[in-house]
């Protein structure tokens, strides 16, 4: 008989909901990968976590339904808009006066993300404030590269982005499994980056920020993003098994990704390009028991 409990059995599983970066893509161009921006569902066991609230939460939200938990943990790699924009729309959550949105944000020195949701969802820019809505609002501040441990003993390490204002990365670990969610990121020289690299070692599943083709990067170097080839550096230099590109350019096409998705393979075998509602699963590693 297993000592673990019912939620230590299962490994880690995520959801892709959201996988565009900067702003949403539309048309029949746009079908495949999908076009909302960043949210991805992170469950360990049946523990669930929320990263980046893009306008994919409230497709989340939706397929969800009443089964979100009453406490939900929304983690924010930071907040610009594409990672925030969502936020009010997590339906049904937000309309249930009896449940909880907890925010983590880690790039603002300690701070919580309270003073900047409240300024943008708040008019003229948006009609009603935060507060209104019957869903309770509950924001914590960290310092990226700070371990996160919640009430329930479950623990998420952090780390610190090159981007623009800063930006989180974060380590989930469960039933053996390891999944490292990295976005917003642009590559440093020398890369990889040493603490990257360390914080991702031996990872089974790396999301990382793909946004540009190595084309396009030199006219958009300092704005805070990477390339698949990158990623896949990355992932060779640390011993990862997956690796998975998110941040998607919205004017790359179902036809231009799926011809980078050929070459990323061709580099990387178990490495693709995310799409939206895709589900990966890392089932739980069973453990060795101890020889008396």
């Amino acid at each position: 008989m297993s000592n673990r409990g019912p939620i230590e059995q299962e490994g880690v599983t995520l959801r892709f909901w959201g996988v565009r970066g900067s702003t949403c893509a539309s048309g029949p161009d746009f079908v495949q990968f999908g076009g909302h921006t960043p949210c991805v569902e992170v469950r360990c066991g049946e523990r669930l976590f929320i990263l980046d609230a893009g306008s994919g939460l409230n497709a989340l939200g939706a397929h969800h339904g009443t089964s979100l938990p009453r406490r939900v943990d929304l983690l924010f790699s930071h907040l610009h808009l594409d990672h925030i924009a969502g936020l009010p729309f997590l339906k049904p959550a937000v309309l249930d006066p009896s449940r909880e949105i907890h925010t983590y944000c880690g790039n603002l020195d300690g701070a919580s993300a309270a003073e900047t949701v409240d300024r943008l969802f708040s008019p003229p820019i948006f009609p009603i404030p935060l507060d209104v809505l019957p869903a309770r609002f509950v924001h914590h501040g960290f310092r990226a590269g700070e371990t996160l441990t919640f009430e329930d003993g479950m623990q998420v390490g952090t780390i610190p982005l090159h981007h623009p204002q800063g930006a989180t990365g974060f380590r989930f670990r469960h039933g053996g499994r390891t999944a490292c969610y990295i976005s917003d990121l642009e590559h440093t020289e020398p890369w990889p980056d040493p603490a990257l690299r360390r914080f991702v070692e031996g990872a089974d599943l790396v999301v990382y920020d793909g946004m540009f083709t190595q084309g396009e990067y030199p006219a958009c170097r300092g704005w805070g993003h990477s390339t698949w080839e990158k990623g896949v550096e990355l992932c060779r230099a640390a011993g990862v098994g997956q690796l998975a590109i998110i941040h998607l350019y919205p004017q790359h096409t179902d036809t231009m990704l799926l011809g980078m998705e050929q070459q990323l393979k061709a580099a990387m075998p178990t490495a693709f390009i995310a799409r939206e509602r895709q589900e990966i699963v890392l089932p739980a590693l069973a453990r060795v028991p101890a020889v008396a």
